[in-house]
């Protein structure tokens, strides 16, 4: 029986994020349930990503294993009764709609924000954990590098992965932009709600970057510092620390202005001083643009520009489909290949082992010039024999009958029983 790549998937489409954050998996948890998938099931060909939107397992099996993997993952993080959860996997139980899904993941077209570039490199690390603990066999190996390769198409011949398509991310990137003559520019985040903490997530990519974030509630900055390497400070004291920020970002929620044009007035301003406003209602008062050094951007100058390549991305989903496809249908040609190669080369030494008792049998008595002639016409013989039933299982290939040609040669040529006292 062939093994079938199949796929779980929890994701933001139907599971709300106190859900997606039960069952998120970090890297030491991912390798762990690696190494169970491995000692209780025997797989290879396995996958694990996890990220804010989504946790997934991609594996290779006869069996659809979803039901013991999500088990596998509530014991993983803890979880007592994961029956309450399989109703927010989608399980894809067929090759085909497997593969697809993870071109589509690996792409950005199932991501919250379409497009997503945070997504290709979220999937490389996945499989660099699967290939660091010996889970990615040829199949998975030609899978990703097929899915790198289509990326690298998607890229270089449409607008899907231009400019940024969400508020936190095209926030990130006018803030690169624009301080892109700063050495180590400071930045200072003020409010970590949900926009405020997506914006800490984008942030994390300024590695040149000095980055301090303050939240009413401490505990939750310390966390976000600590995991990404920024600088907790407490929020009484962000006041004092916009004196000596380069950029500011404010996602407050006050109903009147948190940064005001005095407040502003008091700093020792000696190139520029660059506010984003990020909250609705606005928690920067519009008058601090009068001050000299001041930029001043909200949420709606930045909207405006995500909305822009939203447009133009989904404008290119078609393309990136058919890219899509064309190499899903490449990869099915190899994928077939893989499937017949074991009967092709279990009948060729099946019919190599006959020739070779046959020699040995007539031909003890022979010189080495009969001996190489014998030989030489053998092989040819043997060669003819074998066009034919080769040519059959390419041809069962594209008409997606190649197993049961296998189970035909299989029979006809008695090989598995062959093998079978080939192993004894």
């Amino acid at each position: 029986m062939q093994s079938k790549f199949k796929a779980l998937s929890l994701s933001y489409k139907n599971a709300p994020v106190e859900i997606r954050e039960l069952v998120s998996l970090d890297e030491g948890a991912i390798r762990s349930l690696l190494t169970k998938l491995k000692d209780f099931f025997s797989l290879t060909d396995t996958l694990i990503l996890s990220t804010c939107n989504r946790t997934e397992v991609y594996y290779s099996h006869e069996l659809d294993l979803s039901t013991e993997i999500i088990k596998l993952v509530g014991l993983e993080k803890g979880l007592s009764n994961t029956n309450a959860y399989l109703d927010y996997f989608d399980i894809f139980e067929d090759d085909k709609s497997a593969i697809r899904h993870l071109f589509r993941v690996a792409m950005g077209l199932e991501a919250q924000v379409v497009g997503d570039m945070q997504i290709s490199n979220q999937v490389k690390r996945a499989y660099q954990a699967s290939a660091d603990m010996e889970m990615a066999g040829p199949f998975l190996h030609r899978l990703m590098h097929t899915i790198f390769f289509t990326n690298k198409k998607v890229v270089q011949e449409t607008q899907f992965r231009d400019g940024a398509a969400s508020v936190s991310y095209a926030a990130v990137e006018l803030i690169e932009e624009l301080t892109s003559n700063t050495h180590q520019p400071r930045i200072l985040l003020v409010g970590l709600g949900e926009i405020g903490e997506d914006v800490a997530k984008n942030l994390a990519y300024l590695t040149d970057a000095q980055i301090r974030i303050s939240n009413r509630t401490y505990a939750k900055s310390q966390a976000l510092a600590v995991e990404y390497g920024f600088e907790a400070i407490a929020f009484e004291d962000s006041f004092e620390a916009m004196k000596d920020a380069d950029v500011i970002i404010s996602s407050v929620m006050k109903s009147e202005p948190f940064i005001t044009k005095g407040l502003v007035s008091t700093f020792d301003i000696k190139s520029y001083k660059l506010l984003v406003d990020l909250s609705v209602p606005r928690s920067i008062d519009t008058a601090v643009e009068d001050i000299p050094g001041v930029l001043l951007y909200n949420v709606d100058n930045i909207r405006s520009k995500a909305s822009e390549t939203l447009s133009k991305r989904t404008a290119a989903i078609p393309q990136v489909e058919s890219i899509i496809e064309e190499n899903i249908s490449e990869f099915y040609d190899w994928k077939k290949e893989m499937m017949v190669s074991p009967t092709i080369n279990k009948l060729k030494n099946s019919l190599e082992q006959i020739r070779r008792e046959e020699l040995e049998r007539y031909m003890k008595n022979a010189d080495t010039q009969q001996y190489a002639i014998i030989d030489k016409v053998t092989r040819s013989m043997m060669q003819k024999i074998l066009k034919v039933p080769v040519v059959q299982l390419r041809a069962a290939c594209k008409r997606d009958q190649a197993e049961e040609m296998i189970d035909i040669i299989n029979d006809l040529f008695d090989l598995e029983k062959k093998q079978d006292a080939k192993k004894e």
